[in-house]
């Protein structure tokens, strides 16, 4: 049997905690863990080192913006974050996903999303629906002022071939593996091998920063103007 799923829930509110405390071991995933503000949230990671940490994105003392960048170091063993807000399109929710977080759900989430969010991003999937985090992107791409330009890696949109690209600029316009497949007349086996190539070559964590580097770096515009300049790889 595999290993018991392991989470940190971080929230200020100790009713929200409970329920998703609840909620979570109900559906046979251990909460190892419980903290009230990000200061708390990364002590908890660094001693329990779960596989998810579901992220107040405001808290006080340290907010989850902050937490999660002090969390997610770069290393292999870097737990998924799930970011929470109560809001839809948070002013933060971008930067959030710009440091790593694996994505985000609206606290008034239904028992049964929020199980299968925490078992989709510990595989290393994205968690958003492809439409939220194209709409998260158009609006904070140009004008996200929390993130710092030199905190991500390295992007050459060049190293990527031409059918690289191609899955890209979909994968930015909100297209599932099964919807790529079936544009590009491609098996859903070889589209996910492209992605994953894409996010090697890039030097990203998931689906979710591909998106948001794809907008980035001007291969895919708010109005749907693609970049037209890339002058991609020959492989």
């Amino acid at each position: 049997m595999s290993a018991a799923l392991r989470v940190v829930v971080a929230d200020d509110q100790a009713l929200v905690r409970t329920g998703f405390r609840m909620i979570l071991m109900a559906d046979g995933i251990d909460v190892v863990a419980e903290a009230a503000d990000g200061e708390e949230a990364v002590e908890a990671v660094r001693r329990t080192r779960p596989d998810v940490v579901l992220m107040d994105i405001r808290m006080p003392e340290l907010d989850g913006l902050e937490a999660t960048r002090r969390i997610l170091t770069g290393a292999p063993d870097d737990p998924r974050v799930i970011m929470l807000t109560t809001f839809d399109l948070d002013d933060l929710v971008y930067a959030a996903l710009s440091a790593g977080a694996g994505g985000f759900l609206l606290k008034d989430v239904t028992p049964e999303h929020l199980t299968a969010a925490v078992r989709m991003v510990r595989t290393g999937d994205a968690l958003l629906a492809p439409t939220i985090t194209r709409r998260l992107v158009e609006r904070y791409a140009r004008t996200a002022p929390d993130t710092e330009p030199d905190s991500t890696p390295h992007r050459d949109l060049a190293a990527l071939t031409p059918r690289e690209l191609e899955v890209l600029r979909l994968l930015a316009q909100g297209l599932s593996n099964a919807e790529l497949a079936a544009r590009l007349h491609l098996s859903e086996t070889t589209i996910k091998t492209h992605v994953g190539r894409i996010l090697a070559k890039l030097g990203l964590r998931d689906r979710v920063q591909a998106v948001v580097t794809a907008y980035e770096t001007g291969l895919v515009s708010p109005n749907g103007q693609d970049r037209p300049s890339i002058q991609p790889g020959r492989t």
